[in-house]
């Protein structure tokens, strides 16, 4: 069973650093054990993971489109696909996206550095004043790459399960401004329910290790047992939905 997982670096990234896509405590690796004896005696789960850092729903629909390893060999054999997009969308934006994200192709080198540090240095007062109105990609965009990716999958294979995970809890002193997040994570619970995707809900599931401690220091990364208990969450609602398509 290969499980596709469209992401950003909440699916490679622990507490204290970003890992080996193949280390055993990270969520989609917890996902793929706790599914196997949910599908039966002999049954094997391989994680085909499409993500980097800062990705948006945007980024998500762009590499099932656009990298010829990912429409061409990873969509073709998933038997399930785990949207774990938005993450980035929801955090708050000083900027226009589109100019931070241009910053690296500024030349020459030394204009290039002045910008970043000055970017970086004022980026988190802004927000703080702000309140952090705007977003990393705005919601109806968010719901729009989502809608185009689950269409292609279902394209290509129809009946194939689907799981949307919601935008992960945050308190970060790079984004000093979180008011944004519930309406993301019920902005996503809709979009779920209109485009008959399962959903997860991480809030319960991170929450304690923000307010603990044990989370990553910046405040976006998750610990070891929220990654745990995502991978769990995960396979608890695959686990039937797979057992159904094989049966049918």
């Amino acid at each position: 069973v290969h499980v596709l997982v469209l992401g950003d670096s909440l699916t490679y990234h622990g507490p204290e650093r970003a890992e080996l896509p193949a280390d055993p405590r990270l969520w989609p690796n917890v996902m793929a054990r706790a599914l196997c004896p949910a599908l039966g005696r002999g049954s094997e789960v391989r994680v085909d993971l499409v993500a980097r850092m800062g990705w948006t729903a945007r980024d998500g629909w762009w590499a099932l489109t656009k990298d010829p390893r990912c429409w061409g060999e990873v969509l073709p054999r998933a038997d399930a696909v785990v949207l774990a997009l938005g993450q980035m969308d929801q955090l708050p934006a000083a900027v226009p996206t589109y100019l931070r994200e241009g910053i690296p192709y500024l030349r020459p080198a030394s204009v290039r550095t002045v910008v970043r540090r000055v970017y970086r240095a004022s980026a988190p007062p802004v927000m703080r004043l702000t309140g952090g109105p705007w977003r990393q990609l705005p919601q109806p965009a968010t719901d729009a790459y989502l809608g185009r990716i689950v269409q292609a999958v279902r394209y290509w294979r129809p009946g194939v399960p689907i799981v949307l995970l919601g935008p992960s809890p945050f308190d970060s002193p790079y984004y000093p401004a979180a008011a944004g997040h519930a309406p993301a994570v019920a902005a996503a619970r809709s979009w779920s329910i209109a485009n008959e995707v399962s959903f997860v809900d991480v809030d319960p599931l991170v929450l304690p290790s923000l307010r603990d401690g044990t989370a990553n220091a910046d405040g976006l990364h998750w610990s070891w047992r929220s990654h745990d208990l995502v991978g769990r969450a995960l396979a608890a609602t695959l686990g039937d939905q797979l057992r159904e398509a094989a049966s049918v």
